[in-house]
């Protein structure tokens, strides 16, 4: 069936629950910091069954920190089947036998399929053992016509969970999905990890941001994400500067667009603006939230886990009037959204958040109100609805 590690050995006859998903440990990215926010939120529910969870691409020995507390009473009640293989294209034959073999001896009560690229799989699976199976769902992925597999996947789940009403409304029009099917299981963030705190001068320092306002973007800059509007800001500058000529626009992340992006500002005169800080660890993020005074994203997301961890830290946040970023800014309530290609709407709204005054810029309230509705308490309570 695989290597199996099993996290505090318990009764294996206890195991109600199978996730499935792609890959957790061994890349880092959106959909696999969700992935360990769902798993520890399940570790929270006092009275939920034992789980086993099934992975394509990771290996044994992968950076596993649910394998770091063996001891741990909670965290025996997960354990974990890593089916990555050489040559890859034999891992999904491996998971296939892997996971039959083990719906086939413990019959559990639940699939949970962490990927619409293993719907398929587990629809397969599943169905003929009479097992019923949830679909997770983030975003792009399934915004557009799915082959006929997937969507028959979908539309045959038991249930579907998604991270924003968005993402769940474009998904139903493109696949012809019951919306009464969708259930919400939003991001998380972490309040302890994202806190408010002063300017850190070591990055006043390193970046030359003495005396100035400081705009913030986190996004891949890669050529295929430009929706990230990070040219859009740039095109807002020259106008955000004739109110606020101390503006600077930080701009962190890594990818083949940067070029474009740097000689686009280079042609407006406002490269001197606009610093490249390059890719940032996870762990000094913090820190660079501090040292902003405005988030700014004109995207389109799926959700947008980032505009969490600024409010997180109180900082006011901008993002796309068209996207699942109205759930994470509650339609506006917390944030402004503007359409995503328009320069001047974005100039107008940083202009209007660095003059303060507006209750979007208080950052102690905006922090209560993102960790009321999307801390890792909220994301349990949430999952233990769905579960229910």
């Amino acid at each position: 069936m695989g290597e199996n590690t099993q996290v505090g050995q318990t009764d294996n006859s206890a195991a109600n629950y199978v996730f499935v998903f792609l890959e957790i440990f061994e890349s880092e990215g959106g959909i696999q910091s969700y992935v360990k926010d769902i798993l520890n939120a399940y570790l929270s529910l006092p009275d939920r069954p034992r789980a086993e969870v099934f992975l394509l691409r990771d290996r044994p020995g992968c950076q596993n920190p649910f394998e770091k507390t063996r001891t741990s009473k909670k965290n025996s009640r997960l354990g974990f089947h890593y089916m990555k293989t050489q040559p890859r294209q034999l891992g999904r034959c491996r998971l296939a036998a892997g996971l039959l073999l083990f719906l086939l001896q413990r019959r559990p009560q639940h699939v949970f399929c962490g990927h619409i690229h293993l719907a398929p799989l587990v629809q397969m699976l599943c169905q003929p053992l009479g097992i019923p199976y949830t679909v997770l769902t983030y975003g792009k992925e399934v915004w557009e016509p799915l082959p006929e597999p997937e969507r028959k996947a979908l539309q045959q789940a038991d249930e579907i969970w998604t991270i924003s009403k968005f993402s769940r409304d474009k998904a139903c029009a493109a696949n012809k999905l019951n919306p009464k099917q969708v259930h919400m299981l939003p991001c998380a963030i972490d309040g302890k990890a994202f806190t408010p705190g002063s300017k850190p001068e070591a990055l006043i320092e390193r970046y030359n941001l003495a005396g100035a306002k400081v705009l913030m973007t986190v996004a891949r800059l890669w050529s295929g994400d430009i929706y990230k509007g990070v040219d859009v800001t740039i095109r807002a500058l020259p106008e955000i500067l004739q109110v606020f000529p101390e503006v600077k626009y930080l701009v962190i992340g890594r990818g083949d667009d940067q070029p474009r992006l740097a000689q686009l500002a280079q042609d407006l005169g406002v490269a001197d603006r606009v610093v490249f800080a390059g890719f940032v660890p996870t762990e000094e993020l913090v820190e660079h939230y501090r040292v902003a005074d405005a988030y700014i994203m004109p995207s389109q997301e799926g959700f947008g886990i980032v505009y969490l961890e600024a409010m997180a830290c109180g900082l006011p946040v901008l993002s796309g009037d068209n996207d699942g970023s109205a759930d994470p800014l509650q339609d506006g309530l917390l944030g402004w959204r503007v359409p995503h290609r328009k320069p001047d709407a974005v100039a107008k709204a940083c202009i209007e958040m660095l003059k303060g005054g507006d209750r979007r810029c208080d950052g102690r309230w905006l922090r209560e109100q993102t960790l009321a509705k999307f801390g890792k308490d909220a994301l349990a309570s949430r999952l233990n609805e769905l579960l229910k």
